[in-house]
Protein backbone atom coordinates (compact mmCIF):
# COMPACT_ATOMS: atom_id res chain seq x y z
CA UNK A 1 0.00 0.00 0.00
CA UNK A 2 1.38 3.39 -1.00
CA UNK A 3 0.80 6.54 0.96
CA UNK A 4 0.72 9.89 -0.69
CA UNK A 5 1.77 13.11 0.90
CA UNK A 6 -0.95 15.54 1.90
CA UNK A 7 -1.07 18.17 -0.81
CA UNK A 8 -3.26 20.77 0.92
CA UNK A 9 -2.04 23.62 3.07
CA UNK A 10 0.10 22.17 5.82
CA UNK A 11 -0.95 23.44 9.26
CA UNK A 12 2.51 22.84 10.78
CA UNK A 13 3.45 26.41 9.88
CA UNK A 14 0.35 27.84 11.56
CA UNK A 15 1.29 30.45 14.15
CA UNK A 16 -0.74 28.67 16.84
CA UNK A 17 1.06 25.39 16.23
CA UNK A 18 4.41 27.18 16.26
CA UNK A 19 3.57 29.06 19.48
CA UNK A 20 2.59 25.94 21.40
CA UNK A 21 5.61 24.13 20.00
CA UNK A 22 7.84 26.92 21.27
CA UNK A 23 6.17 26.74 24.70
CA UNK A 24 6.71 22.97 24.84
CA UNK A 25 10.31 23.19 23.66
CA UNK A 26 11.13 26.00 26.09
CA UNK A 27 9.52 24.08 28.95
CA UNK A 28 11.40 20.90 28.06
CA UNK A 29 14.77 22.67 27.84
CA UNK A 30 14.27 24.62 31.06
CA UNK A 31 13.02 21.52 32.88
CA UNK A 32 16.03 19.48 31.76
CA UNK A 33 18.55 22.20 32.63
CA UNK A 34 16.98 23.21 35.95
CA UNK A 35 16.40 19.58 36.90
CA UNK A 36 20.02 18.67 36.23
CA UNK A 37 21.22 21.67 38.21
CA UNK A 38 18.98 20.78 41.18
CA UNK A 39 20.15 17.16 41.12
CA UNK A 40 23.79 18.23 40.97
CA UNK A 41 23.61 20.97 43.59
CA UNK A 42 21.38 19.34 46.21
CA UNK A 43 20.53 15.81 45.06
CA UNK A 44 16.83 16.58 44.60
CA UNK A 45 15.00 15.51 41.44
CA UNK A 46 12.87 18.24 39.86
CA UNK A 47 9.56 16.32 40.31
CA UNK A 48 10.33 15.99 44.04
CA UNK A 49 11.12 19.70 44.24
CA UNK A 50 7.82 20.47 42.54
CA UNK A 51 5.86 18.31 45.01
CA UNK A 52 7.59 19.87 48.02
CA UNK A 53 6.94 23.37 46.67
CA UNK A 54 3.25 22.59 46.03
CA UNK A 55 2.89 21.25 49.57
CA UNK A 56 4.55 24.29 51.11
CA UNK A 57 2.24 26.59 49.16
CA UNK A 58 -0.90 24.64 50.13
CA UNK A 59 -3.29 26.72 52.23
CA UNK A 60 -3.95 23.95 54.73
CA UNK A 61 -0.41 22.57 54.74
CA UNK A 62 -1.36 19.41 52.87
CA UNK A 63 -2.86 18.23 49.60
CA UNK A 64 -4.70 15.11 48.50
CA UNK A 65 -3.16 12.81 45.91
CA UNK A 66 -5.57 14.09 43.26
CA UNK A 67 -4.72 17.73 44.08
CA UNK A 68 -1.02 16.88 43.79
CA UNK A 69 -1.62 15.07 40.51
CA UNK A 70 -3.43 18.11 39.11
CA UNK A 71 -0.78 20.54 40.35
CA UNK A 72 2.18 18.53 39.08
CA UNK A 73 0.63 17.21 35.86
CA UNK A 74 1.12 13.55 36.72
CA UNK A 75 -1.44 10.77 36.60
CA UNK A 76 -2.84 9.74 39.97
CA UNK A 77 -0.94 6.44 39.71
CA UNK A 78 2.26 8.27 38.82
CA UNK A 79 1.73 10.66 41.70
CA UNK A 80 1.23 7.78 44.14
CA UNK A 81 4.51 6.17 43.03
CA UNK A 82 6.26 9.55 43.23
CA UNK A 83 4.95 10.16 46.76
CA UNK A 84 6.02 6.62 47.75
CA UNK A 85 9.63 7.51 46.84
CA UNK A 86 9.55 10.96 48.46
CA UNK A 87 7.99 9.50 51.61
CA UNK A 88 10.65 6.78 51.78
CA UNK A 89 13.24 9.59 51.80
CA UNK A 90 11.45 11.17 54.76
CA UNK A 91 10.50 14.39 52.95
CA UNK A 92 6.69 13.95 53.03
CA UNK A 93 4.22 12.05 55.17
CA UNK A 94 0.79 10.66 54.45
CA UNK A 95 -1.97 11.62 56.87
CA UNK A 96 -5.52 10.32 57.19
CA UNK A 97 -8.22 12.81 56.41
CA UNK A 98 -10.27 13.40 59.57
CA UNK A 99 -13.49 13.93 57.62
CA UNK A 100 -13.16 11.26 54.90
CA UNK A 101 -11.57 7.91 55.71
CA UNK A 102 -11.00 7.22 52.01
CA UNK A 103 -8.94 10.36 51.46
CA UNK A 104 -5.24 10.62 52.23
CA UNK A 105 -3.44 13.90 52.69
CA UNK A 106 0.21 14.42 51.91
CA UNK A 107 2.17 16.92 54.00
CA UNK A 108 5.76 18.10 53.90
CA UNK A 109 7.90 17.01 56.86
CA UNK A 110 10.45 19.04 58.80
CA UNK A 111 13.17 17.26 56.82
CA UNK A 112 11.27 18.05 53.61
CA UNK A 113 11.10 21.73 54.51
CA UNK A 114 14.85 21.78 55.22
CA UNK A 115 15.58 20.08 51.89
CA UNK A 116 13.27 22.49 50.07
CA UNK A 117 15.02 25.48 51.66
CA UNK A 118 18.37 24.13 50.46
CA UNK A 119 16.97 23.50 46.98
CA UNK A 120 15.35 26.92 46.75
CA UNK A 121 18.67 28.65 47.41
CA UNK A 122 20.30 26.74 44.56
CA UNK A 123 17.23 27.02 42.33
CA UNK A 124 17.11 30.81 42.64
CA UNK A 125 20.70 31.04 41.42
CA UNK A 126 19.86 28.85 38.42
CA UNK A 127 16.67 30.81 37.69
CA UNK A 128 18.66 34.02 37.68
CA UNK A 129 20.94 32.64 34.94
CA UNK A 130 18.30 30.80 32.90
CA UNK A 131 15.38 33.23 33.12
CA UNK A 132 15.82 36.50 34.99
CA UNK A 133 19.06 37.57 33.27
CA UNK A 134 17.52 36.95 29.85
CA UNK A 135 14.38 39.04 30.38
CA UNK A 136 13.76 42.53 31.70
CA UNK A 137 11.58 42.99 34.76
CA UNK A 138 8.77 44.19 32.49
CA UNK A 139 9.14 41.17 30.19
CA UNK A 140 9.02 38.81 33.19
CA UNK A 141 5.83 40.51 34.41
CA UNK A 142 4.26 40.24 30.96
CA UNK A 143 5.29 36.59 30.61
CA UNK A 144 3.83 35.82 34.04
CA UNK A 145 0.58 37.53 33.08
CA UNK A 146 0.33 35.69 29.76
CA UNK A 147 1.19 32.26 31.15
CA UNK A 148 -1.31 32.75 33.97
CA UNK A 149 -3.94 33.66 31.40
CA UNK A 150 -3.14 30.57 29.32
CA UNK A 151 -3.09 28.31 32.37
CA UNK A 152 -6.67 29.22 33.24
CA UNK A 153 -8.55 27.57 36.06
CA UNK A 154 -10.06 24.65 34.17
Amino acid sequence: MTTTAHTGACPSGDERVMLVGLLFETNARLSRALGAELEESCDLPLPWFDVLLQLRRADEGHLTMSQLADATVHSTGGTTRLIDRIEAAGLVARQSCPTDRRAVHVAITVQGNEKLNEALEAHLVHLECRVADRLTKSERATLTELLTKLKGDD
